[in-house]
């Protein structure tokens, strides 16, 4: 990358606060501060969606794009996981990944198969209403 690219870059990074907002300090302060705790709020939801149902990850980017609008770190780590995920689903359609995963999965569900097979066998089919205390 020529120096004038990475000129480029950097004076796309920083606050996309209105401009009234940047010319006042204590309002730029106060912006940031809003925009940092609105998107940790979000943050903070994307992680227990981790653990509880929801779009967990779907809603931690979403917050890390929020602080992406005020913060220079946010930017880089919303750029960084944007070429990730385009790297990731580009391998994953490339032709051989997909027979590779295609293979695994059916292999899988027959490896799946043959334990409730040989659970069937062994136990036999019992609904829970039916079995005895």
């Amino acid at each position: 990358m020529g120096r004038v690219e990475t000129e480029s870059k950097e004076r796309a990074l920083g606050s996309r606060a209105p401009q009234f907002i940047k010319a006042s300090r204590a309002l730029h302060l106060s912006w940031q501060v809003g925009v940092f705790l609105v998107g940790l709020a979000i943050v903070t939801a994307g992680v227990l969606m981790l653990a509880l149902p929801g779009p967990g990850w779907l809603v931690i980017f979403t917050g890390l794009a929020v602080w992406a609008t005020e913060f220079v770190w946010a930017q880089i780590v919303l750029r960084w996981t944007r070429r990730k995920v385009s790297e990731a689903a580009r391998r994953a359609l490339d032709p051989k990944v997909r027979r590779r995963n295609m293979v695994l999965t059916a292999l899988g569900v027959a490896v799946a198969a043959a334990l409730v097979a040989v659970y069937l066998t062994l136990y036999g089919m019992a609904m829970p209403w039916d079995v005895a205390s």
